[in-house]
């Protein structure tokens, strides 16, 4: 229920935002003299996690404030239908296409027509695999991996690990799990740590994290710590862990910095979380399409690659492990979360 609430709470906020069609009045102008528009395209399943709406939001707060037009099209069921809306977004003559992609592989095809049409393409937090791109902006996922590293093998520097992935069709998920491993892996070849399983997830999808957790725990529960690809996943790892008793007991990491989970991380039933401030990324991001669309320059902090033979200017920003001593320097400074909000279930005050 929460997970379809989450949703709601999300096509509110689109609604909100664009209406699907609706466009703001706005100030600055490409080269024609109309105002730049800017297409957003996001896989349905994405906003199952609170993270996306706000991705969105403070987008196209920032969109608007430099004068652009932001048009929101929500794919519902995968990549077939984000194809789909985007094709659809082309028709409304846009100016730069921003994409949050389902399949970051699959979605090569559509992406490579909007380039032909002469249309710029930024993949945001996702990059789009095997088509050259304009652009990509996101947080470094390699970096992701080895807090999560970290902050484990500090806890629990010799024992059993369970590590839940994100999806398949993500290649986020890759980075993270390769920057795991260049810090969990000297452990797992001394043989202080042991690999009970190393499970792969179709989708970001909480009820199949939930089978697969389960079907592990079925197994063993003789668990000392569990990586997963983000909170959403670990929200699943930890009801399983409640149901049997060990929550609180099995050091648990993931990431995107939601709200319950920054409440199980002061409780204690979840050892760190990684915070990406997505408000810098957004505006960030805001900022070069606005850019990308005037073709104007921009500054950027690497080139990648894509398997398209062509490296893609990329923005990357750092995240930041955010654990039970450091929660209120950084999620609540930031304003990500109140205090009030946090704390909620805390029992002892919090000393000031």
């Amino acid at each position: 229920m929460r997970r379809i609430a989450l949703l709601f709470v999300a096509l509110a906020a689109l609604s909100a935002t664009s209406c699907c069609l609706k466009r703001e009045s706005n100030r600055k102008t490409v080269a024609t003299g109309k105002p730049v528009t800017i297409g957003f395209s996001i896989a349905t399943n994405t906003f199952v996690t609170e993270r996306w709406n706000k991705d969105l939001q403070i987008f196209s707060g920032a969109a608007r404030e430099l004068g652009a037009e932001v048009i929101v099209q929500l794919s519902a069921g995968g990549t077939k239908e984000q194809i789909a809306q985007i094709n659809f977004l082309l028709e409304q003559k846009i100016d730069v296409l921003v994409v949050i992609a389902h399949d970051t592989e699959m979605i090569a095809g559509v992406i490579k027509q909007v380039k032909d049409s002469g249309i710029p393409v930024i993949a945001y937090d996702r990059m789009i695999q095997g088509v050259p791109i304009d652009a990509y902006i996101s947080f470094d996922n390699r970096e992701v991996g080895r807090l999560f590293g970290r902050a484990l093998t500090e806890a629990v520097p010799q024992g059993r690990y369970l590590i839940v992935n994100g999806s398949v069709r993500d290649n986020n998920s890759y980075e993270v799990h390769d920057g795991l491993f260049e810090v969990i892996g000297p452990f797992v070849e001394s043989g202080h740590i042991r690999i009970v399983n190393d499970i792969w997830l179709d989708q970001w999808d909480f009820d199949e994290a939930l089978e697969k957790i389960g079907a592990v725990l079925e197994e063993t529960t003789d668990i000392d710590a569990i990586s997963c690809g983000n909170d959403q996943i670990a929200n699943a790892a930890i009801q399983l862990l409640a149901e049997r008793r060990l929550a609180g007991k099995v050091a648990v990491v993931g990431q995107d910095a939601d709200l319950i989970t920054c409440q199980r991380v002061v409780e204690g039933t979840q050892l760190m979380t990684v915070y990406k401030p997505i408000a810098k990324l957004a505006v960030r991001a805001a900022r070069l399409a606005q850019a990308i669309a005037t073709k104007s320059t921009f500054n950027y902090d690497l080139l990648m690659d894509n398997k398209s033979e062509v490296k893609i200017p990329s923005c990357i920003e750092s995240p930041l492990a955010v654990g039970k001593d450091n929660m209120d320097e950084t999620i609540i400074r930031d304003g990500f979360h109140s205090a009030e909000d946090v704390y909620r279930n805390v029992l002892q005050p919090r000393e000031k």
